[in-house]
This record gives C-alpha cells, structure tokens and sequence, in this order.
C-alpha cells in the first residue's frame, strides 16, 4: 500500500489485511459480524446434530455424526481465536447463548441475526428425526460449502486461511449426508420421509443467502469480504441442490 493509498482504496483494489492493526472502524465490525455468524452457527449445528447422534440407524451413521459434531466445533474455536485478536473474551462466548436451543418447526424466523446470537436463522429449527437431520444436513452442507468457498477470497487473510482449511472437512460433512440421504432413499417408505423433509427445509436453506438486494453486501464487496452476490450463490446452490436430490430419486420442491 503506498503512502497516498487510504486503507479504504487499498481494499476496493483488491488489497489484504493480516492483523487487526490497521483495520479500519467498519470493517473491523464486519468482518467480526461474519466471523461471529460462522462461529455461532457452527456451535448450533454441532449442537443439533449431537441431539441426534442416537437416532442414528447404525454404527456407521453414528460416527458421521460424531465427526460432524467434533469437527463443526472445532471450526468454531479456529475462527472464535481470530476473533480473541480483536478483544473478544473467548473464554466467556460459549457460554453466551444456548447453542442447542430452538423454536418450534412452525416458527417464523428473521433472517436477521436474533440479538446477540449470530447463527443463520436455519439453526433455529429443531429436528424432527434421523431423515430430517440428513435431509437438512445435504442441503445445508452444499450452501455451507458455496458460502465458505466466497469466504476463502476475504480480504482479512487470517480469516481466508482458516476457511480454506476448514472447508474440506465441511465438504465431507456434506458428502457424509448425502451418503446417507441415498442409503435412506432407497426405499419407497424412506424416500417418501426424505421428500417430505426437503419441502421444509429447502426454503430455510434457501434464505441463509440473504436478500438478493443488500446494501450491506455492496459495503463487504468494498472492504473485499465479499465477491459473489447472494442471488449468484443461491443460483449456484439450486442448481447443485436438484441434481444432488435427483441422484437420490427426490425432487426439488414446487414453490422452490
């Protein structure tokens, strides 16, 4: 960055930051937004999926949902100890919230963060049974990857490192699902629960995207948090999303 270059146009030009040092006042508060949303929201997915470690069918079930469990809490801390750099008290912020808590199925969720909880609103829906956790954890996983692969770009470097590493074991969470979905789909009766299961999740996914139209993400895309629109992204995950339920012999829902 040259001496004439304010941070603000070293940024916009595709510039980096290392260190909390020389962020500016609003990009420091979002990019701890987006940090903070990855956090809660892999501390309330490995929280639900540990709920249904015992609805597992099997032994090899179980233990894709063990590894999920460790693994999307073990992402968690990676990005909370980014997050120590810029003063937040670790220790205190898994004790911030109920990680496990969630609204009723037939709740209707702001998409908007909730207070002080920064999940994705989709982590506010409970399961119902094993299918429904693997439904969700399909759909879910492929926007998870979509979404981490943007954040791989961000400007804040530390921050891209950890995504990047982290973003082949989320992979695996989803293929680990999809695995799964197949084996439960097989058959009329399980194929049946699994279609009713994307209907309810498929637009709750769908949502985590954001609005097509944000002003927010014309000011990430400024600070280079952000590359790729919410409507591209989601664009991506539809398409990607049918043909994976199509491989399963299940179908995108109507409304969708």
């Amino acid at each position: 960055m040259t001496n004439d270059m304010s941070i603000a146009d070293y940024l916009a030009e595709g510039g980096k930051l290392s260190s909390p040092d020389n962020a500016p006042p609003l990009y420091r508060a979002e990019l701890m937004r987006m940090m903070s949303s990855f956090v809660d929201s892999e501390l309330a997915g490995s929280a639900g999926f540990a709920a249904a470690i015992n609805w597992a069918p099997g032994i090899a079930e179980r233990i894709a949902a063990s590894r999920i469990v460790l693994e999307k809490a073990d992402h968690a801390e990676r990005v909370l100890d980014l997050m120590g750099d810029f003063g937040t008290d670790t220790a205190l912020y898994n004790r911030a919230h109920s990680w496990a808590a969630r609204l009723p199925r037939d709740a209707v969720v702001d998409t908007r963060r909730m207070g002080g909880d920064m999940r994705l609103s989709v982590f506010h829906y409970p399961f119902e049974d094993w299918t429904d956790a693997v439904v969700m954890n399909v759909l879910m996983g492929l926007a998870t990857v979509i979404q981490l692969e943007e954040m791989t770009h961000a400007s804040y470097t530390p921050y891209a490192e950890v995504i990047r590493s982290v973003l082949p074991r989320e992979t695996r969470h989803m293929e680990l699902g999809l695995e799964g979905l197949k084996k439960l789909a097989a058959t009329d009766e399980g194929r049946g629960a699994a279609q009713k299961a994307v209907a309810y999740w498929h637009p709750r996914v769908a949502e985590t995207f954001g609005p097509a139209v944000s002003e927010r993400f014309a000011r990430l895309s400024r600070f280079g948090l952000r590359h790729s629109e919410n409507e591209a992204l989601r664009t991506r995950w539809r398409t990607e999303a049918e043909s994976m339920l199509e491989d399963c012999g299940l179908k995108m829902p109507v409304a969708a």
